[in-house]
C-alpha cells in the first residue's frame, strides 16, 4: 500500500510568501496614498497635470461616454469587490490575506486612469466671487477632505487599507474581524466617511459642467453603496447593527426615516 503523499505547502504560506504578501500589501498601500494625494489636486484643481475642470477638448457626446464608462467602471469594480459572495470566490484565486490589498490597488489604478483620461466638457454652473463664500467652499472641501480621513482612523485604517491583514498573515497570526464600534462622528451619521466624500464633490465657488457630473454620479453612488454596504454590515453584526441603524440616521444629522419607511427597509433585510 503506498503512502500518499504530503500536501504541497502553498506558496503564501512560507516565509518567502509571507514576505512577498507583505510588500505587496505595502505597495498597494502606497499606490493608495499617491492617489489619495492626486485626487486632492484633481478635484481642486491644483497642483497636478490634470484636473476635473478645463477647456474641452473633445465633442460634448465623446466626452460624455468616457467620462461616464470611466465613473462606470470605477462604480463597478468598487462594489462588485466589496460583496462578500464575490470575496469568497476570488480567495480562490488570491491568498486570503492579500485580497484587500488587491481590492485597495485595483480601486486606486481606476481612480488613477479616470484623473489620467477624464474629459472636461465645460460649461459654468455658478462662480461665486464674494470671498466669504469662496472662503466657506474652500472650508468645506478640506473639512471633508478631513472627515474623509479620520473616519479610516477612527474605525481602522489598517484593516480598511489591508494592511493589517497582510501583517498579521507575515506574523503568523489568525485574521480576526474587527468589532463594532461607533467613535464619535459614528454617533451622528452611520457613514462620515461617505458624509466627507459629499463635502469634498460639493464645495467649490467653481462649479463646471464637468464638476456637476462628477458629484452627481458619485452622489448617487454614494446612495446606492451605502445600501448595498448596509445589507452586509447586518449580516455580519445582526441586531447590534439593527438596533445602531435605528438610532443613528445614515447620511444628514438628526435626519431619520418615518417608522413605515425603517420598517420597510429592515423587511427587505436578511435576518
Amino acid at each position: 500500500m503506498t503512502t500518499p503523499k504530503p500536501l504541497a505547502t502553498p506558496f503564501s504560506a512560507t516565509a518567502a510568501g509571507r514576505w512577498a504578501i507583505l510588500g505587496y500589501g505595502m505597495l498597494s498601500y502606497l499606490v493608495f496614498f499617491a492617489t489619495f494625494l492626486y485626487a486632492i489636486g484633481f478635484i481642486g484643481n491644483f497642483a497636478v497635470p490634470t484636473r476635473l475642470d478645463g477647456a474641452p477638448s473633445l465633442p460634448l457626446g465623446t466626452a460624455l461616454l468616457i467620462d461616464a464608462a470611466l465613473l462606470g467602471l470605477f462604480a463597478v469594480q468598487h462594489s462588485v469587490m466589496a460583496r462578500p459572495a464575490f470575496k469568497r470566490w476570488w480567495t480562490r484565486i488570491v491568498p486570503t490575506p492579500a485580497e484587500r490589498s488587491t481590492y485597495v490597488l485595483l480601486s486606486s489604478l481606476l481612480l488613477l486612469a479616470l484623473f489620467a483620461f477624464w474629459e472636461p466638457v465645460g460649461g459654468i454652473i455658478w462662480h461665486l466671487e464674494d470671498p466669504l463664500a469662496q472662503g466657506t467652499l474652500y472650508g468645506g472641501f478640506a473639512f471633508g477632505w478631513a472627515l474623509v480621513l479620520a473616519s479610516t482612523f477612527l474605525t481602522s485604517h489598517s484593516d480598511l487599507f489591508g494592511l493589517r491583514q497582510v501583517w498579521l498573515h507575515f506574523r503568523g497570526v489568525p485574521y480576526t474581524p474587527l468589532r463594532f464600534v461607533t467613535p464619535w462622528p459614528y454617533r451622528v451619521v452611520r457613514h462620515p466617511l461617505y458624509v466627507g466624500w459629499l463635502f469634498v464633490f460639493w464645495c467649490t465657488p467653481y462649479m463646471t459642467a464637468s464638476h456637476l457630473l462628477f458629484a452627481l454620479a458619485t452622489t448617487a453612488y454614494i446612495v446606492v453603496g451605502a445600501g448595498l454596504e448596509e445589507r452586509d454590515l447586518v449580516r455580519e453584526h445582526g441586531d447590534a447593527y439593527r438596533s445602531y441603524r435605528k438610532r443613528v440616521p445614515m447620511l444628514v444629522p438628526g435626519m431619520r426615516l418615518p417608522a413605515w419607511a425603517t420598517k420597510r427597509a429592515s423587511a427587505t433585510l436578511p435576518r
